[in-house]
């Protein structure tokens, strides 16, 4: 699997027919693996190479927001059409492991793009939390309806009430509004 060297005109052309009928490398959406197919192109493909010169100018409009592209970013020959030998695979064999940090270490500076989508995700998570789900019965009492998914060999519906109904400080009783057993 792969699409050979994409340096060298054989493997754009192959990158091409590849592109005939699939618009993004994996899936209908662009992705890390179109990505790391674009970052192997050393310079646009000729004109002749149309599909893959088409997608490579879609891919470039995304450079901007690709670290937010989903998907994880595999080696280079995990890609392309099947009966194509992966020529990638002898220079990436021969890295070393000890590079590769497991745990992701802290002190790694967060890129600008990354720092900003977390800022973002972390407000939506926010105003979503800010808005209680007490519903109104009257007289000024309220009560908090939450929504749930019990797996019933994990845990049963009376073992989940009995918990609730401990906080007898704050909850007077508890019903089930609806079921769905999984």
């Amino acid at each position: 699997m792969g699409f050979g060297d994409l340096k060298s005109a054989a493997g754009l052309r192959v990158l091409n027919d590849f592109l005939a009928d699939k618009s993004y490398i994996e899936g209908y959406v662009p992705s890390q693996a179109d990505i790391a197919v674009f970052e192997a192109i050393a310079a646009p493909p000729p004109a002749d190479l149309f599909h893959a010169l088409r997608w490579y100018n879609h891919i470039k409009s995304y450079e901007k927001q690709k670290a937010s592209l989903p998907g994880v970013k595999k080696a280079l020959g995990k890609y392309g059409p099947a009966d194509v030998e992966d020529t990638t695979g002898a220079a990436t064999d021969s890295k070393d492991d000890d590079d590769i940090d497991l745990f992701g270490s802290d002190d790694e500076e967060e890129s600008e793009e990354a720092k900003k989508l977390r800022e973002e995700r972390l407000a939506q998570y926010e105003s979503k939390k800010s808005k209680t789900k007490l519903v109104p019965v009257g007289y000024g009492i309220k009560k908090l309806q939450i929504q749930c998914v019990v797996e019933d060999d994990k845990v049963g519906t009376d073992m989940l009430e009995e918990r609730i109904t401990a906080f007898e400080d704050y909850v007077q009783s508890m019903d089930v509004a609806a079921f769905n057993k999984i």
